[in-house]
């Protein structure tokens, strides 16, 4: 159990044997439908098997079907045979076998305590969905409460996490998946105490796992789409080592810009991807240019400008970057028509371009580099505006500089460079970026 602090292995020794003491029977002389709790305990646990290799999801739905079925202590113990057999990646492997069976199975008898309490199984016996609704949805709530709370306290005392703002975010993020796969389990409750049986109640399972594998379809494809970029700016911050960190800054500005705009997700998304891969096209720009100390020549200038159209064919083939490619081509216009590579000029620039010049000027003249110093965010931003109608969109500058001054400016900085807004002299109009000033 190396890796894991000693606070942590005595905290799920605690809640494991919290969960061993309400698998036990509450009452005596409590029937239990032992085949049920076998049937529902052998679905969940070859689900997981599926499910976590696959889609990394659990079924949920399985154990809040039995938290609405089953007393308590029955309940509690459909999840112990899935999660300890469950596919496990990190070490120790016991260990975290052992915590999630317990988490689930406390989260299991809290939310069958709480569904039995507000008179839900009788609900569910007589198939009348209406009334049973209410409970249920109370139950829900326990359970995600209860794994949220369970985890929040390992994460604390593992790795030192404010315990408060843990759960907090945890119960959020989790409370809209867990209450439709509650809706999932009450569908194959209800059905199963009908007429219909347990084999028609599985049949509910069905389209849940269809879901499943579309989004992990979904989440396969950003996977893949997240490891080109990352590759594509690892390989211009190996060759221009003075901007490291300047590509995810731009992309967060950027992003910033277009959500105080109004635009909707996946525009924000678009213009993340041309922030990060503005400069893409630096790749076809001799590395000796990049990294030279002095000023440039007029034709080594020519040269470096080429690279908005190196990082158009660099990335003709990335078919999701969409408009991202034309801000790629154009985020060195100018809204006055002396920009490059064509001398656009106002409404022929895209949009998304426009944002990414400011965001880009923006953190040129926020960061150090080897020819100038970093300025104070309120001269940049104050650049920004002298130079709106004529460099830049103001509507994007305007945009920029509202929600810095809500919200600031807190990118992430590396070791190279110093942090922005520190004050600083104003930087020489020899920018490697091709934003001239």
């Amino acid at each position: 159990m190396e890796g894991i602090p000693a606070r942590a292995r005595a905290y799920v020794a605690c809640v494991a044997l919290g969960a061993l003491s309400c698998t036990l029977p509450s009452l005596p002389g409590v029937r239990t439908p032992w085949w049920a709790v076998a049937l529902l305990a052998a679905v969940y646990a070859a689900g997981e098997q599926v499910a976590r290799r696959r889609f990394a999801a659990t079924l949920h739905p399985v154990l809040l079907a039995g938290a609405f079925l089953l007393a308590p202590p029955a309940a509690a113990l459909v999840a112990l045979p899935g999660a300890l057999f469950s596919h496990v990646e990190q070490r120790p492997f016991l260990l975290r076998r052992v915590w999630r069976a317990a988490e689930s199975s406390l989260a299991v008898w809290l939310a069958a305590r709480t569904h039995g309490t507000l008179g839900g199984r009788a609900a569910v016996a007589g198939s009348d969905l209406p009334s049973a609704l209410l409970p249920a949805g109370a139950a829900v709530l326990v359970f995600c409460a209860a794994l949220a709370l369970l985890d929040g306290g390992m994460l604390a005392l593992a790795e030192g996490l404010p315990l408060r703002a843990v759960c907090q975010g945890l119960f959020l993020r989790s409370l809209a998946p867990v209450s439709v796969h509650g809706l999932a389990g009450l569908m194959t409750a209800v059905l199963w105490s009908s007429r219909y049986g347990p084999v028609a109640a599985l049949l509910v399972l069905f389209p849940m796992a269809v879901s499943w594998w579309v989004f992990a379809q979904y989440h396969r494809e950003r996977a893949a789409h997240q490891a080109t970029i990352r590759a594509l700016v690892q390989a211009v911050d190996l060759k221009d080592g003075y901007t490291r960190g300047h590509s995810e800054r731009v992309g967060q500005a950027s992003m910033m810009i277009g959500r105080e705009l109004g635009m909707d997700e996946h525009r924000i998304e678009m213009l993340r991807f041309a922030g990060i891969l503005h400069d893409v096209g630096k790749l076809g720009v001799p590395t000796r240019l990049l990294r030279k100390d002095g000023p440039l020549t007029p034709e080594e200038r020519r040269v470096i400008e080429l690279h908005p159209e190196y990082g158009h064919e660099i990335t003709r083939g990335i078919s999701f970057l969409g408009e991202a490619r034309s801000a790629i081509l154009h985020h060195h216009e100018r809204v006055d028509g002396s920009g490059y590579p064509y001398g656009l000029a106002g409404g022929q620039i895209p949009e998304c371009a426009r944002v990414v010049a400011v965001a880009d000027a923006f953190d040129a003249m926020t960061s150090t580099r080897s020819y100038s110093r970093a300025r104070p965010v309120e001269a940049a931003l104050e650049e920004l505006r002298r130079c709106a109608g004529s460099h830049f969109d103001p509507r994007m500058v305007t945009a920029l500089t509202r929600v810095v001054g809500r919200d600031g400016w807190h990118p992430v900085v590396t070791a190279e460079e110093t942090r922005p807004g520190v004050p600083a002299p104003a930087p020489a109009p020899d920018d490697r970026s091709g934003a001239r000033r």
